[in-house]
């Protein structure tokens, strides 16, 4: 059965064909829906490969590529907020961990998931490449964030 309106009362941007790009930092254009699921323990995965920072020492621009996956709760981000709210760090300095920690954080605040993961794979710059991983769960899921984090450390 298709979402009624009163279920995407909290979903503004999607349809919306007057899409404004914040050229800086701006949590507050993320969006949730109702998962309709809640009761499922499953994993969203998105992917954002074309992410843009800028390193906050030399301002240079920095590319990577971001994956988020979450177990949601009762909240769920809605993807067309995502894209705007990560493209808001296009001019943001941060290092490649801050971007990554600052992510999960503001995903945690939007949607109280059960678990979320946040990896960041960045383009080399003088030959080295970064590669942060930042993870949380409630104590339903701390297993399995444990799991993951000794699955991350040895790839």
């Amino acid at each position: 059965m298709p979402r009624s309106k009163e279920e995407l009362g909290g979903v503004s941007l999607l349809g919306n064909k007057k899409t404004n790009y914040e050229f800086g930092y701006t949590p507050n254009v993320l969006e949730a829906f109702d998962n309709k699921h809640p009761e499922n323990d499953y994993i969203v995965t998105l992917d954002c490969p074309e992410f843009t920072s800028l390193c906050p020492v030399t301002g240079q621009p920095d590319f990577g590529h971001i994956i988020i996956n979450y177990i949601p709760r009762i909240k769920m981000v809605e993807s067309k907020s995502l894209k705007l709210y990560l493209f808001s760090f296009r001019n943001r300095g941060d290092f490649h961990e801050d971007c990554v920690n600052i992510i999960m954080k503001d995903l945690i605040r939007l949607m109280d998931p059960k678990y979320i993961e946040v990896v960041g794979l960045f383009r080399p710059r003088g030959g080295i490449s970064i590669k942060p991983f930042a993870c949380w769960a409630d104590d339903d899921h701390q297993d399995m964030m444990k799991a993951r984090q000794l699955a991350y450390l040895n790839k």
